[in-house]
């Protein structure tokens, strides 16, 4: 609009002057009166393509959805920060990391008295604040699946080492510090913190989460809990806690949203607590907040099908392996249709029935040789059509 502006103007002042002119001569050629109009005419185009600029405009700034830019105006907020906010080195996921300082006191803890907690007063920069979004479109979100198998291999390599390591004996009572708690391995936090973060999980009202999070922020807000979070969200869900699952996963994203508000600020997560609940408070921020709660719901919903699926398909694999019969043997027909689908939603039973009698015997008597034998004896399109669906219903893995 602005070279518009700027255009309008230029062609105003030569049809000023062209008009003075006109009036101390009137001989003005045919070329001059056409390049006159065609002037005009652009006038006109560049006028109702500015006004229909400004219409649009209008209309935004009147239906704009608000978010942490335009919403408010901060006059003053105040909370209380790490005197070395500014150092803090914080891991992928948004979690500060301990400092190498703070791992050797760590260490070398005993009886000596162990350094001060990462909550020293210092106010917040107000614009920093302003700049930052709880719950931002533009950051990528949570992939789930992704999530999940990272947190199980971590799980599963932790508890391997936990194995191999020798009990330790037993150690004078400590004092908790975000330093310690942040190198422990996944096992040793479960074993020590998993009653906190449970606590934690069944709190249903926001400023209890707060205060509990200001007790215990140094247990709560390290990425071994948001792991626990993640995962007691997903296990509810293929359990059928579904309603569970839900006040489970608010907790889970209140964690990851004040490691991602940290995070963009470069301070301590213990240090926006209080900010992050205040702007709770409005509605546009707490609308904004449950619709992530809600995205990261539907992605723990689809991930815990997946998972089912993959369990049952793991249980048959691993019988099948070793020729589970008697006791063993799982009876396919006396589960719900839907639960025995196999990964391309065919049913394994009505598949089984369609299948040329050649193939049932070999699938019966877990031969490759036979079933290859029964392949080779069909036309190449049968067979692959026969292949694929027994694919689809799980009865051959590709």
């Amino acid at each position: 609009m602005a070279k518009a502006d700027l255009r309008i103007k230029e062609i105003n002042k030569i049809l000023s002057k062209s008009s003075a002119k006109s009036g101390d001569d009137d001989s003005d050629s045919d070329d001059d009166l056409e390049d006159l109009d065609g002037l005009r005419s652009e006038l006109k185009a560049l006028e109702t393509a500015n006004a229909d600029n400004q219409a649009k405009l209008d209309h935004y700034e009147k239906n704009k959805r608000w978010n942490v830019d335009n919403m408010c105006r901060v006059v003053e907020e105040r909370t209380i920060v790490n005197k070395n906010v500014g150092e803090a080195k914080f891991t992928e996921s948004g979690f500060a990391a301990p400092k190498e300082e703070n791992e050797e006191d760590v260490k070398a803890s005993g009886d000596k008295e162990p350094k001060k907690s990462a909550m020293k007063e210092e106010a917040v920069p107000t614009e920093k604040l302003s700049g930052a979004s709880i719950n931002d479109k533009a950051a990528k979100q949570v992939d789930v699946e992704v999530a999940v198998k990272k947190v199980e291999a971590t799980v599963a390599k932790n508890s391997g080492d936990a194995a191999k390591t020798k009990q330790p004996q037993p150690q004078p009572k400590e004092t908790v510090t975000s330093a310690s708690v942040s190198m422990m391995s996944y096992h040793e936090f479960t074993e020590k913190y998993a009653d906190v973060v449970e606590e934690f999980m069944a709190i249903s009202d926001l400023d209890r989460s707060k205060e509990f999070l200001l007790q215990k922020g140094d247990i709560l807000l390290q990425e071994n809990a948001s792991n626990y979070l993640l995962l007691a969200s997903l296990e509810d869900e293929m359990n059928g806690f579904h309603e569970k699952m839900k006040l489970v996963a608010r907790q889970s994203q209140i964690i990851s949203n004040i490691a991602e508000l940290a995070k963009s600020l470069k301070r301590h997560p213990g240090n926006v607590i209080v900010p992050f609940f205040a702007r709770l408070e409005q509605k546009e921020m707490y609308d904004g907040f449950m619709e992530g709660v809600e995205a990261f719901i539907k992605r723990i919903e689809v991930r815990a099908v997946e998972k089912r699926k993959e369990i049952d398909a793991e249980r048959a694999r691993e019988a099948r392996e070793r020729g589970a019969t008697g006791e063993d043997a799982v009876d396919v027909s006396s589960l719900p249709r839907e639960e025995r689908l196999g990964p391309g939603g065919l049913d394994p039973l009505e598949v089984f029935e369609s299948l040329p009698e050649s193939m049932q015997e070999a699938f019966e008597s877990r031969e490759k040789e036979k079933l290859q034998e029964a392949l080779l004896a069909m036309p190449p399109e049968e067979a692959e059509y026969h292949m694929k669906r027994c694919i689809d219903a799980g009865l051959w893995n590709a």
